[in-house]
């Protein structure tokens, strides 16, 4: 059971990192013209936490299809949630995939579309999801759980491959933006 404790307070710990960047992305869509480099930025920094999250979410779902007797004990999340899930990791996928194609190959009618689009969905889903799982976050963040140490540098090494995927694509996105955004009003 331990083993499942950790990948829960794993789970739970990028969850939170992920909500404070997030929020503050979400800042961002106040005024996207005077934001966009941060937008840019906090979206590529994401990048590697989002992995984080994904993987710990697959390997607890790996081990539970898969007949672990732990995870098979610990059982799954509601089936609410279970069922979103794909929605969530789809919509994650498609907005992050159109944003970072956005900032490589520029602005397009589509590729632009297909990002708001995809931000719709996976705003709703991701809202359901959050709501979803707070309870059980607020109280797994009180909880101790040994091995805090080897999850604290997974979380942190996250932070910094975020921090150097968005440090490296700087010059794309300024490139980006000085070709697409003179006179343009992103809406």
């Amino acid at each position: 059971m331990r083993n499942v404790e950790g990948n829960r307070s794993l789970t739970v710990w990028i969850a939170v990192v992920l909500l404070v960047l997030l929020a503050v992305e979400g800042l961002t869509l106040v005024s996207l013209q005077t934001f966009l480099p941060v937008h840019i930025y906090v979206g590529m920094l994401l990048l590697a936490p989002i992995t984080l999250k994904l993987a710990s979410v697959g390997y607890r779902f790996a081990r539970y299809y898969l007949g672990d007797p732990d995870y098979r004990a610990a059982g799954p999340p509601p089936l609410v949630l279970r069922a979103l899930g794909p929605l969530v990791v789809l919509s994650t996928a498609a907005l992050f995939g159109t944003g970072v194609a956005l900032v490589f190959l520029g602005h397009t009618g589509i590729l632009l579309g297909l990002h708001k689009g995809s931000f719709v969905v996976w705003f709703g889903a991701m809202s359901v999801h959050v709501l979803g799982h707070a309870p059980r976050v607020v109280a797994a963040v009180r909880e101790r759980i040994p091995g805090a140490g080897k999850r604290i540098v997974l979380v942190g090494a996250s932070l910094a491959a975020g921090l150097a995927i968005a440090t490296a694509t700087i010059p794309a996105a300024d490139h980006w933006q000085d070709q697409h955004m003179r006179g343009y009003e992103v809406g």
